[in-house]
């Protein structure tokens, strides 16, 4: 079996020549995150937005949450990829870059079709269960902190309908997946998930060596 290939810069620089397909909006959203504390690290990368908003196409979806909000690169490229009426819902546990989000996504056109809510990720999957009940949104992205991941993921699985899917960035975690002296709580949240998603029955998966690590789980 053929070794994967290495991504040099020079490969990356023609795979985004060839593919990618970021308009102006997204660019600067991108550009002006990178020069926010922590941009950088915390941002998407943009093959990962247009991959996201492929996903929404292929599901039909209409109900979307997005959970990690940050400066809304995702959001805003899931919401343009929704159905005609729509809705996604993104959710941080602070507001302290929502006026950069809502900025663009005025810009972008899809403000009337995103839903800003900001609190404890798992209080407010709680309150979406509540208000929508089991097996009401077609796709939900996980990009938030670290060590709630095993709980989102349950909580997301809940909400999901069957055929939806959840996509779940940073597993793995720069390589400390694997690092034997990484004994930090992320570390420890992530594997425990990695492992309860291999043998989780109720879903279909694929880890994509992709950017820092991209899981999928369809539920079945």
């Amino acid at each position: 079996m053929a070794d994967q290939v290495e991504v040099s810069d020079a490969l990356l620089t023609y795979v985004r020549d060839v593919s990618l397909r970021e308009d102006p909006v997204l660019r600067e959203l991108r550009e002006t995150t990178a020069g926010l504390p922590l941009g950088t690290a915390m941002q998407l990368m943009p093959e990962e937005g247009q991959l996201l908003a492929l996903f929404v196409k292929l599901c039909a979806a209409e109900r979307v949450i997005d959970l990690g909000t940050f400066t809304g690169y995702s959001a805003l490229a899931m919401a343009r990829a929704l159905r005609p009426g729509g809705r996604l819902i993104t959710c941080d546990n602070s507001a302290r870059w929502l006026g950069i989000a809502e900025h663009y996504w005025q810009r972008a056109g899809v403000a009337d079709r995103i839903e800003a809510r900001i609190g404890d990720g798992a209080k407010t999957l709680g309150e979406l269960a509540a208000e929508f009940g089991p097996d009401s949104f077609d796709l939900i992205f996980i990009d938030a902190d670290k060590i709630g991941y095993p709980d989102y993921y349950e909580s997301a699985l809940a909400l999901l309908r069957p055929g939806g899917l959840i996509v779940i960035d940073n597993t793995l975690l720069r390589g400390r997946v694997i690092d034997p002296e990484a004994s930090d709580p992320e570390s420890a949240a992530i594997r425990a998930l990695n492992k309860r998603i291999s043998g989780d029955s109720r879903v279909d998966i694929a880890l994509l060596v992709m950017a820092d690590g991209i899981t999928l789980a369809r539920k079945r």
